[in-house]
């Protein structure tokens, strides 16, 4: 059996299709009791964060595991396998080994260095354990990924390369400012109350606000929250817990908005933020412009979910509004004419679009030709020269949105006062982060790690095997002995017990070196053949073999080894 990773992370996939691939708590259950279901696996565990998506497995067969293991994830998330795909990685054996133990040092985080992954990682080992569906080989991966971990936050200065997630975003709505002065004097609201919200709350108390509002689908945990913040000694926020259906009122008294829940839709929408700023304000929220005008309503969030629109919104230059001159250009008189109502909010009627479309048409061609033959050339469409953006006022609310799939409508960044930052955002911020020279010594820890876990692993495949050897070798004492005692009837228990001795010291001392031998050897790349060996030579049950396993299996996930490190 081999270890298989297949999965997709903010590394190979943008966060569009991250956010379409998101798994609900129930869907990481599902995926895992449906992959050791499927015959190339044996175990398996799920790690979904808020930017990877990972299905661990102990496979029999490589290629079949990973067809099976991308089909899976594809049902699961629901993106078809054909477009999940291009996204996906594969790691096997050491390189997935070397994966997990990167991914718990944080050199594989969106911001590097970041310690919640730790906590994440002992939460997927928790799951695979309740679930069953972790056997030895993930529980050994698991609990020494985490040892490692925390042996790279200890022993270098990796914490320095960066922050949590939390940290990060905080300093990103800052803008460089130092975050405790940014935060001091603030009013915040968090919604959701699971590990990354609560992380957020505790952030933010330490930074200064003065209150911490609590918003949660389950009451109970919003209190419960609520409670740890206001008994923290080395703050003085004020904490309360509020219904969902209290967050538009409580909009209007934030400062500061942090959401992350597991919600698949839209928490708050740009309609809520609008309402929001219009409540702080007294004004109607209004869009900011590049020639400093504004307007409202707010636009809709992107080119393909414009109702009505007249265009052929495939054809539509990414990044700009269908309402701007990027998209007109070209366009003739009647589509053109037909975009206009639509700007204006009036009705499209394409059949009257149809009908004048070839008279007007021609009009703008004799048009054109009479400018030609007046200027020499046709006139070309020219984009207006760029033109320096005002600075937009200093933002009245301040949003950070930590969930995958989103929570807050990505429109509500063109509202004039209000700053939003979400995970989008903070890949693009942290994508030209120095790397920090404690990066190349954690990675050493890493490099070492995994050869010594490699080592382990390939030790312990052949135990089996040598336990089984040793207990052939004592039936046969046992069996020799009796034999003897049928022979000489005679002898005393004190001869008999002498005899017995002398025969165990010497198979003992035959079967030491080369089993010793065998282990240093076996424990060495490569060395998975000598297993093999061992039975063939002395000609060993494999059933005695597997039984040997299977109780080692057994003890070591009922004992010391269960729950995570």
């Amino acid at each position: 059996m081999s270890l298989l990773v297949v999965g997709l992370s903010h590394r190979s996939a943008p966060v569009s299709v991250l956010e379409r691939a998101a798994l609900s708590a129930d869907a990481q259950i599902k995926l895992a009791q449906d992959t050791v279901a499927a015959e190339p696996a044996a175990e398996a565990a799920v790690l979904a964060t808020c930017n990877r998506i990972e299905l661990y497995a102990d496979v029999d067969k490589f290629h079949a595991g990973v067809a099976e293991l991308s089909t899976l994830l594809a049902q699961h998330s629901g993106v078809g396998l054909e477009e999940l795909t291009p996204y996906l990685y594969v790691h096997y054996e050491d390189r997935a080994v070397h994966h997990l133990f990167s991914v718990a040092c944080g050199l594989d985080s969106m911001v590097v260095g970041e310690g919640q992954i730790l906590g994440q990682i002992k939460d997927s080992l928790a799951t695979a354990q309740d679930l069953h569906t972790c056997g030895r080989l993930l529980n050994d991966l698991f609990q020494q990924a985490l040892r490692v971990g925390k042996r790279a936050h200890s022993e270098t200065g990796i914490d320095r390369a960066g922050q949590s997630l939390v940290t990060f975003g905080l300093e990103q709505l800052a803008t460089g400012a130092d975050t405790s002065a940014w935060a001091r004097g603030k009013k915040a609201l968090v919604v959701g109350a699971g590990s990354m919200s609560s992380l957020a709350a505790a952030t933010l108390a330490r930074a200064g606000v003065t209150e911490i509002v609590v918003a949660n689908r389950t009451a109970d945990r919003a209190e419960r929250l609520t409670q740890i913040l206001s008994q923290t000694h080395d703050t003085d926020v004020t904490a309360r817990a509020v219904p969902m259906d209290a967050v538009p009122a409580e909009l209007t008294r934030a400062d500061v908005v942090v959401s992350c829940t597991g919600a698949t839709g839209l928490v708050l929408t740009g309609d809520m933020i609008a309402a929001a700023v219009e409540g702080r304000t007294g004004e109607p929220a209004a869009e900011s412009e590049p020639d400093g005008k504004h307007r409202t309503p707010l636009p809709p969030t992107s080119v393909g979910s414009d109702d009505g629109c007249p265009l052929d919104l495939s054809a539509v230059s990414p990044g700009f509004s269908v309402m701007g001159e990027a998209a007109v250009a070209g366009m003739d008189a009647a589509t053109l004419e037909q975009h206009a109502n639509w700007v204006g909010g009036g009705a499209v009627d394409r059949r009257e679009a149809a009908r004048r479309a070839p008279g007007t048409d021609a009009e703008l061609i004799s048009a054109l030709a009479a400018t030609a033959a007046t200027v020499g050339r046709v006139p070309e469409h020219r984009r207006p020269e760029p033109v320096a953006e005002p600075p937009r006022p200093e933002p009245l609310l301040f949003l950070l949105d930590l969930a995958m799939p989103r929570d807050i409508d990505a429109a509500v960044h063109r509202l004039t006062g209000v700053r939003l930052v979400d995970i989008e955002s903070l890949a693009e911020a942290s994508a030209d982060a120095p790397m920090a020279a404690d990066v190349d010594q954690v990675r050493e820890i890493v490099a070492d790690e995994v050869a010594a876990f490699g080592a382990a692993q390939r030790a312990a495949h052949i135990t089996p095997t040598v336990v089984a050897l040793r207990t052939m070798a004592a039936d046969v004492v046992a069996g020799e002995i009796a034999r003897l005692e049928g022979r000489l009837p005679a002898l005393d228990d004190r001869h008999r017990a002498e005899i017995t001795q002398t025969v165990r010291r010497v198979v003992d001392k035959l079967l030491h070196a080369p089993t010793v031998r065998v282990k240093q050897l076996a424990a060495e790349p490569g060395g998975a053949g000598y297993a093999d060996a061992l039975r063939t030579l002395f000609d060993l049950d494999p059933e005695t073999v597997a039984a040997v396993s299977r109780a080692e299996d057994s003890t070591e996930l009922n004992g010391k080894n269960r729950g995570p490190a």
